[in-house]
């Protein structure tokens, strides 16, 4: 486990893209050289929409709002966007499948053994079809979802069986996933030390677990890193296994044993994903904007 230190800038060449309202999701299309993103949520209501970034005449386009409480999002095996719907008092929170022409909406899970889901945050998919996503209590936390009918889990949906399995129920307060690069290690970022809206408690957890893919599960739990200062949210993995995480200074990047490596230094740093037409540019939302940093490795 890396230590909580100050640790050198990486040699990344940043460069702003575009003054945007960008919070979660970013996904990557490589067809349309565009960058699909949740907004910040807005009012009492907390109204998200998804937006649509053209990365060549950096047009931005409005895809879905209201998007009931989008955050998490990824590019499913059909081209559609699988989405984390944290869903409001009057709206279930779900997983989706939405639309890039259209924006239409259709639910893929909403429920656990009859339960409701909490309010979902992130979402992957493995290379078998199945999806598997992060479904902490920050909804009712944060006073947009009632009472939580279930744990902060992870899960996993086979979506060819219909069955939805919790894999992890040992994290106070799961939020980001990544893969390993050939897929036999889950990364998940455990936020704990933020419960209530803006919120810090440094005795909570603000680090990486790892834990083994074994078939349909998980194994051998352990802690990766801790992310310090603040706590981690975005995740992602590059060809090489090195692993990238967000933190109040910026996103921090850790070798495949937990040592940190360095840091892109970008204060307010949310989340951010892999693009460009060699997927070497790490895409990163600010909540006001989103920036490209250039670096030589390759998004997984």
């Amino acid at each position: 486990m890396s230590s909580p230190t100050a640790t050198p800038p990486l040699a990344a060449r940043l460069e702003h893209v575009a003054d945007v309202d960008a919070h979660e999701g970013p996904v990557y299309v490589p067809a349309e050289h565009a960058l699909y993103f949740t907004s910040l949520p807005r009012g009492r209501e907390r109204r998200v929409a998804i937006r649509r970034l053209d990365l060549g005449s950096r047009r931005v386009t409005t895809l879905r709002d209201p998007a009931n409480g989008a955050n998490g999002m990824t590019l499913g095996p059909d081209g559609r966007l699988l989405v984390c719907e944290q869903g409001s008092m009057a709206e279930p929170a779900r997983i989706t499948c939405v639309d890039r022409a259209t924006g239409a909406a259709e639910t893929v899970v909403d429920g656990f053994e009859g339960r409701r889901l909490n309010s979902p945050n992130d979402v992957v998919t493995r290379s078998d079809g199945t999806i598997w996503f992060t479904d902490p209590s920050y909804g009712f936390l944060q006073g947009f979802r009632p009472p939580p009918e279930t744990g902060d889990h992870v899960y996993r949906f086979d979506p060819a069986a219909g069955h939805l399995r919790a894999v992890a129920d040992t994290l106070d307060k799961p939020n980001g996933l990544a893969f390993s690069p050939d897929e036999s290690v889950l990364y998940v970022t455990d936020s704990g030390a933020n419960q209530e809206e803006g919120s810090f408690y440094p005795e909570r957890p603000h680090h990486i677990r790892a834990f083994d893919v074994t078939g349909a599960g998980l194994a051998t739990e352990r802690v990766f890193a801790d992310v310090a200062p603040g706590f981690p949210d975005g995740i992602k993995c590059d060809s090489a296994g090195q692993v990238y995480a967000s933190s109040a200074s910026g996103v921090q990047v850790f070798d495949s044993n937990g040592g940190r490596l360095g840091e892109i230094a970008l204060p307010g740093a949310v989340n951010f994903t892999w693009g460009g037409p060699d997927r070497d540019l790490l895409l990163i939302t600010t909540d006001t904007a989103v920036w490209a940093a250039a670096l030589d490795p390759r998004g997984a």
